[in-house]
């Protein structure tokens, strides 16, 4: 898989997703500010709804475009087979047989690409699975405590 052309693809969905909020921030703004946004009562809210959800769509705006500038200027690490897991590696790993692939970034935890055919979760190293990766090595085992129990994730590759 080429690390390369995935961070090219999770740019050009951040800028999609920021364009599509972005037209939906104003429409807000705009029921927001509107004449029939006003109170009628003291228990019409429908005014204070519309600038409590804008507010809410400005501040996502900020944050997606601060992921857009991350990926853009991201600096990409390649990774040997004897490198351990850092920030921009693309990780294969394994879970009960099952395999799949994580991306670790300094932000943007939680995003899911389906990038090629293959669903690629974008973690930071704060996570508690980015945590368990870093400095390990393919052929390593990741263990992510969960309540009482533990969870082993087999690293295949790194890339």
């Amino acid at each position: 898989m080429d690390k390369k052309k995935f961070v090219l693809f999770v740019q050009k969905q951040l800028e999609a997703d920021y364009d599509v909020l972005k037209k939906a921030a104003l429409a807000t703004y705009e029921a927001a500010t509107h004449e029939e946004s006003k109170a009628e009562n003291e228990y019409d809210t429908r005014g204070l709804e519309a600038s409590y959800l804008a507010g809410a769509q400005a501040k996502r705006l900020a944050e997606l475009e601060e992921l857009f500038t991350l990926f853009k200027f991201i600096q990409l690490k390649d990774f040997g087979k004897t490198d351990p897991i850092a920030s921009t590696a693309l990780v294969e790993i394994s879970l009960k047989g099952k395999r799949s692939f994580v991306f670790l970034s300094p932000k943007g935890g939680g995003i899911n690409v389906n990038f090629e055919g293959q669903a690629i979760q974008i973690i930071t190293p704060n996570s508690p699975l980015g945590e368990a990766l870093l400095d390990l090595h393919a052929g390593d085992t990741a263990v992510v405590e969960s309540g009482e129990r533990e969870i082993e994730y087999q690293i295949l590759s790194v890339q």
